[in-house]
């Protein structure tokens, strides 16, 4: 299929539904002036892997492959990977830009001060799911529209935290490891190896990736629990088999697996901390492909070390990416990796063209898809309260 197919039936694939809510002062028309627009994106850099599939959107190499299109237009575009420190590429071009796209994936940091430098700054886009790395307050106060690319990599991420799931539940990567090793003790792998049937798997959030994972988890036979503000639709509920609870706390000791779905808002920061992972099954199988300040890093490590959390496998950190003395890549029984679940190159083809779609309509004066806006006209999404 040629590209402009791919990303045409692309963006068409991308799911809905979303709410906003809040308060501002003012609002930064997001259709103000036709004319040249200056556009930066940051992306991480592939160097030498940039060139080994055409398909690879998400790095700074290929820029969501967009570059063309723009400049077609007469609209700059600069692309960068350095976004970090007081003379990094980014802010050299805070001051005047107009659009700003960012990905989760290598997340600049869009914080209030960088938000009152920025003084033609109008849209804020993420290129995937998950603007927490923006300061949705800051942004609101401002008058900016925040938007991303809703749907785009859902499939992607549960497919990732059911691997994990498998992985930690097979004990897989000590035998892999092993065999790197030049080693073959089966039973260092199998004293603490299981099935995954009959177990019980609780997800924290049930929105579009929870109820993705639990539809996928459906056939492995485990008990299925999910807690959520909100309840599932009732028929698809009793076609999935997952059992509502309401209490977060009285479900945790229920659960041999824990999988983290939630969005980071402040209420949902340092959520499990060392008092609720200590509410926990003594064994807990913890996976988190949400976000990595949502756990207390150092209970993470205090309770994989004594045991009482089994196995921990993310691909998220606090921050990122994650410094080499991380304490989370030295943590007994875990299987983190980078932020890798929701930048496969099916999702990046699904955000690449949700990103085009969406400029296409700033430029044109158009609304967004409704499931799309984080913060329009100064109210922030209801996921993100």
């Amino acid at each position: 299929m040629a590209m402009k197919g791919v990303i045409a039936s692309a963006v068409r694939t991308l799911a809905s539904s979303g709410s906003s809510a809040s308060s501002t002062t003012f609002t930064r028309h997001l259709h103000a002036s036709a004319g040249s627009k200056k556009i930066v994106g940051v992306f991480y850099k592939a160097n030498e892997y940039a060139e080994l599939n055409p398909n690879f959107l998400g790095c700074e190499e290929r820029a969501l492959g967009i570059k063309d299109w723009l400049e077609s237009q007469g609209h700059k575009y600069i692309v960068t990977d350095d976004k970090d420190g007081p003379d990094c590429e980014l802010d050299k071009h805070i001051q005047d830009l107009h659009v700003l796209i960012s990905t989760p994936f290598h997340p600049a940091y869009v914080t209030a001060e960088r938000i009152k430098k920025a003084k033609n700054l109008q849209l804020l886009l993420t290129a995937g799911v998950g603007s927490d790395h923006i300061d949705l307050k800051a942004a609101a106060a401002a008058g900016l529209t925040v938007a991303e690319v809703t749907g785009s990599n859902v499939v992607s991420v549960a497919e990732d935290e059911l691997m994990r799931i498998l992985i930690l539940v097979r004990n897989f990567v000590p035998g892999y490891t092993q065999i790197v090793n030049g080693e073959w003790k089966v039973a260092g792998i199998a004293h603490r190896a299981y099935d995954l049937e009959g177990k019980t798997v609780g997800t924290v959030g049930a929105g579009r990736i929870g109820k993705l994972l639990l539809q996928r988890l459906k056939p492995f036979n485990c008990h299925l629990l999910y807690h959520d503000r909100f309840k599932i639709d009732p028929e698809l509920e009793q076609q999935i088999g997952a059992k509502f609870e309401e209490d977060l706390d009285a479900m945790l000791p229920k659960c041999d697996v824990i999988v983290i779905n939630t969005p980071l808002t402040e209420k949902t920061r340092g959520l499990f901390d060392k008092e609720r992972i200590a509410k926990c099954k003594k064994g807990v199988l913890i996976v988190n492909n949400a976000r990595g300040a949502i756990m207390d890093t150092q209970a993470v490590v205090d309770a994989s070390s004594s045991g009482h959390i089994a196995g921990y496998s993310g691909d998220v950190w606090n921050p990122q990416p994650a410094p080499k003395d991380h304490p989370w890549r030295y943590m007994p029984n875990h299987a983190m990796t980078p932020h890798i679940s929701g930048t496969t190159i099916d999702a990046q083809l699904r955000y690449a063209a949700g990103v085009k779609d969406m400029l296409d309509r700033y430029f044109k004066g158009e609304d967004f898809p409704a499931q799309n806006y984080i913060v329009k006209d100064g109210k922030i999404a209801s996921q993100y309260q």
